[in-house]
């Protein structure tokens, strides 16, 4: 039997429907779950009912959703709480963790993989992103490496995961949506979320920016 309510916090629309679908798959009925698009939103939904799970975007209109991780957690220690993000950053990957995180997992991860990170999460188990886990690892390195006294090795980090940059290429050489989810082997909706989350990560509205922009901090050749 799936725990439940579960409460979900994303804002872009079309990854508020792929989850949703995702959600209803696993077996979960429309009234088990509880959608919020702003931290707000979700503050007032959590003081209404108490919840079992809660899956959470970290870059809401109305602030980050670390703080809204950490108000959960500090109500509820036991509460599994999944990060789904578009965001790779290290600073915000930790930060969630610490905060209470149960996992992080990248939007771009196709729909079986967030179904297995949501059922592992249920089963008590704290699912790390692939690209995650290798981010942090070498951070370990690094500091491991780093001499004693000294300044730590600088690990120059891209804002786009390399899916990303796979689908931006794919973008520079002139191929659409559709022609890009059948090289990658994803669905068209998955490569559009994609490009929306290259779009925000580098601050363009546009696919000719977007090239511009990641040819000019070297991301694409």
């Amino acid at each position: 039997m799936l725990p439940a309510p579960l409460l979900l916090v994303e804002d872009q629309a079309m990854m508020h429907i792929r989850l949703r679908s995702i959600l209803e798959e696993m077996g979960y009925s429309r009234d088990a779950l509880s959608f919020a698009t702003t931290i707000a939103d979700a503050r007032r939904l959590i003081e209404e009912q108490p919840f079992a799970m809660a899956l959470i975007d970290v870059g809401l209109p109305d602030g980050n959703g670390i703080d809204l991780i950490e108000f959960l957690h500090g109500r509820d220690p036991a509460l599994p709480i999944l990060v789904i993000s578009a965001w790779s950053d290290e600073h915000i990957i930790m930060r969630a963790l610490r905060s209470g995180a149960t996992g992080y997992l990248l939007k771009e991860r196709d729909d079986i993989e967030i179904k297995l990170s949501i059922r592992s999460v249920l089963r008590g188990g704290a699912p790390i992103d692939p690209f995650v886990a290798r981010h942090i690892l070498s951070t370990f390195g690094s500091l491991a490496a780093a001499a004693p006294g000294g300044a730590l090795a600088h690990v120059p980090q891209s804002v786009l995961s390399p899916r990303e940059v796979e689908i931006l290429n794919l973008v520079s050489k002139g191929l659409t949506n559709k022609e890009i989810a059948e090289i990658v082997s994803l669905s068209r909706f998955t490569v559009e979320c994609h490009v929306r989350n290259i779009y925000k990560k580098l601050a363009v509205r546009s696919r000719t920016e977007a090239i511009f922009e990641a040819r000019a901090r070297g991301f694409l050749p």
